[in-house]
């Protein structure tokens, strides 16, 4: 039965192509319309490709929307591997989020070309995007310039420990609706929400709420988002794309409860 799931999945890699959305628009066109998104977030250096195989076989059933490839600290480079894992198993848009220009693969569709607005390191607002900018340039990745508001979980995280940077309080909606408002007067295309990898908990939905009623462009929110009922929440609070990594693999059932809880929200959106 596996091996038929595998076969329904498999893509020939070395006819892939590039995926031809335009992701941005496509998150941009979702928003203006309240359809939300489900995204998986996939360390490199923490999954397993037999592990990897066994979530895509679960998502024939329980499909996302993109599959987000990256993280803060890279020890074993496998990004290529992983990509190229999900090429011949999936057909969803690949999103690069990258801790360093080391971590950029041209073999993805995008690039989250993150800037850490939330803290005060020149060298994550900027200055590691001057290294990676002629890279990009000649990668033919879509760049997707993104304010990443990293929020205080509870517990130290690997960006905040690798950046230098303190995460906004998780008290303080208003400093994140006007950091937010900030960097899209700056030009930012997307804002992220972020409590980080294995939070304690998740954004709070009031941070969420003041987010989203400031700014026009898409919101992505991540971390923490470990049951239906969460994710439910940051949905309803403005969310438009939820990221999803280490509950998925804490929690096997995690995955089709996110997905029905896409499919309600999304349902009722088509309703209203």
């Amino acid at each position: 039965m596996r091996l038929l799931q595998l076969q329904r999945l498999r893509v020939d890699v070395n006819t892939k192509q590039r995926h031809p959305l335009n992701i941005l628009t496509t998150l941009q066109t979702r928003r203006a319309v309240g359809q939300k998104s489900l995204a998986v977030l996939l360390d490199p250096d923490k999954v397993r490709q037999d592990a990897l195989v066994d979530l895509l076989v679960r998502t024939i059933d329980y499909p996302v929307d993109f599959f987000l490839v990256g993280g803060s600290l890279v020890v074993d480079y496998v990004h290529r591997e992983v990509i190229d894992t999900l090429r011949q198993h999936r057909d969803a848009p690949i999103i690069l989020f990258p801790g360093n220009p080391l971590h950029i693969d041209p073999a993805a569709d995008a690039v989250l070309f993150l800037s850490l607005i939330s803290g005060r390191n020149a060298d994550f607002l900027i200055g590691q995007h001057v290294v990676a900018a002629p890279m990009l340039r000649k990668s033919g990745l879509e760049i997707m310039p993104t304010g990443y508001m990293l929020v205080d979980s509870g517990a130290q995280t690997t960006v905040s420990y690798i950046s230098g940077t303190m995460p906004m309080p998780s008290n303080k909606p208003d400093v994140a609706a006007c950091t937010a408002m900030a960097g899209e007067m700056l030009g930012l295309k997307l804002m992220y929400l972020d409590a980080g990898s294995g939070a304690q908990r998740p954004v709070p939905t009031d941070m969420i709420a003041a987010v989203n009623r400031v700014i026009d462009v898409p919101l992505i929110v991540g971390g923490g988002i470990d049951s239906a009922e969460k994710a439910r929440q940051a949905l309803y609070a403005g969310a438009d794309m939820l990221v999803v990594g280490n509950g998925i693999e804490r929690n096997p059932d995690l995955l089709p409860e996110l997905c029905a809880v896409m499919q309600e929200v999304n349902q009722t959106v088509l309703q209203d």
